[in-house]
């Protein structure tokens, strides 16, 4: 036991912390220092042939910099930096710029992910020195209310820089759509988010817009439509996938009319679902299964007019909201199989959110109406590098060209 709790490098105030978080740190200083090693290694190595006057190596070792402190996910690491030298005398030096351990680095992202998400739940500004204590350990409480201010402000300054974003060089092959409320402590009324996201031609995700609306509106998504325009999203998407309820699609008609509208199955699933008894919600289900998991259109077709056979009697609201929106919710048979997942669901937008809903569900004190679209562009920023690409991505070039896909197949006599 006395090797766990005489950790090398611990200090006597950590004695009190929890013994494998304490491991974890131990662990995480000596992974750092390897890795900080490996680096400058490589970078000497580089320039090992390099002499000065006098005939030595040019580029040498040079010590350390001053220990520091680098508050992660599991408390504060101490790590020492290691230094390079470059002995020739006069003109440009050569230095050595660690790309692991940047020079003023005191956060690493987990911590940038962790305040956003506290500031949400509703800690004070005041409160987070404490709260951070209680999660990271007693080396936190050096984030200060006054460093929580500044880091803030600078968030709000980064949200609004990326919402005037030049967008002349982007193109977009796909957009997904959505509306999300949540209650920001200020308003009085509930905040419609406005979300879109999109696939480059490279099949990467990328959130492209996070901007408020009244509800969902055509006018609110009209003006967020027109700013991307504006700004220089000039070619139209191919498709753009979305929920029947939005406003979206009257704006994007009038923005972007050569795209085409693919209706979310999820949704419209659980729309039809809603006008029916909940005994037969199972049976249902699966016949909706049926209809978005079939080969070909032509099948679709067939098992959406079984549906409509066997419930329009009993249930004909649920019947009319299935078959008002037959051809967007079929529109993904004219895309390449590949990126049918992709195409019957906003759920890159809806897996994102849920858990930014979660985290602004019970919000309380105060929050203004910027400084929520700020904590979640901050959010959606972190969870955004965790997105994989699109499947058959490779596709997405004869998508741009207009190639024609007949059941998810190019079809070579087009």
């Amino acid at each position: 036991m006395s090797k766990i709790t005489h950790i090398e490098g611990l200090k006597p105030a950590e004695s009190t912390v929890d013994l494998l978080t304490a491991i974890l740190r131990d662990g995480a200083r000596e992974l750092l220092t390897k890795a900080l090693e490996v680096e400058i290694e490589e970078f000497l190595e580089r320039y090992r042939e390099l002499r000065d006057e006098d005939g030595r190596q040019r580029v040498v070792r040079n010590g350390h910099h001053k220990e520091r402190e680098v508050q992660t996910g599991i408390g504060a690491v101490t790590v020492k930096a290691p230094r390079a030298r470059d002995r020739a005398e006069g003109g440009e030096k050569i230095q050595f710029r660690s790309s692991i351990l940047p020079p003023y680095l005191r956060r690493s992202k987990s911590i940038e992910e962790l305040l956003p998400w506290l500031y949400l739940k509703g800690i004070s500004t005041g409160d987070f020195s404490e709260a951070l204590t209680s999660l990271l350990g007693p080396d936190a409480a050096g984030l200060s209310a006054s460093t929580i201010s500044r880091l803030k402000k600078s968030w709000e300054v980064e949200y609004l820089d990326w919402n005037r974003r030049d967008l002349s060089a982007k193109e977009y092959v796909y957009l997904w759509a959505d509306g999300v409320y949540f209650q920001a402590r200020l308003e009085e009324q509930k905040q419609c988010v406005l979300v879109l996201m999109g696939s480059t031609p490279s099949g990467t995700k990328e959130l492209i817009a996070i901007q408020d609306g009244y509800r969902e509106s055509e006018q609110s998504w009209l003006e967020l439509l027109l700013d991307l325009k504006q700004r220089g999203m000039e070619a139209s998407p191919r498709g753009a996938v979305g929920d029947g309820a939005l406003g979206f699609w009257k704006a994007l008609h009038k923005v972007y009319p050569q795209t085409c509208p693919l209706r979310c199955w999820v949704h419209k699933t659980a729309n039809v679902l809603n006008k029916m008894a909940k005994g037969v919600h199972g049976k249902a289900k699966a016949a909706l299964h049926e209809i978005w998991m079939a080969e070909s259109r032509k099948e679709a077709e067939k098992a959406m007019d079984a549906f409509a056979e066997t419930y329009g009697a009993k249930y004909p609201k649920a019947v009319e909201c299935l078959t008002k929106d037959r051809e967007e919710l079929l529109a993904f048979y004219d895309f390449p199989a590949e990126h049918w997942k992709h195409l019957r669901t906003s759920n890159p937008i809806e897996s994102t959110f849920a858990t930014v809903k979660l985290r602004t569900a019970k919000t309380r004190g105060c929050l203004s109406r910027v400084t929520a679209l700020t904590m979640v562009f901050q959010l959606c920023r972190c969870a955004q590098k965790g997105w994989r690409k699109i499947d058959g991505y490779e596709l997405l070039t004869k998508v741009i060209e207009g190639v024609k896909f007949v059941d998810g197949v190019e079809d070579v006599a087009a």
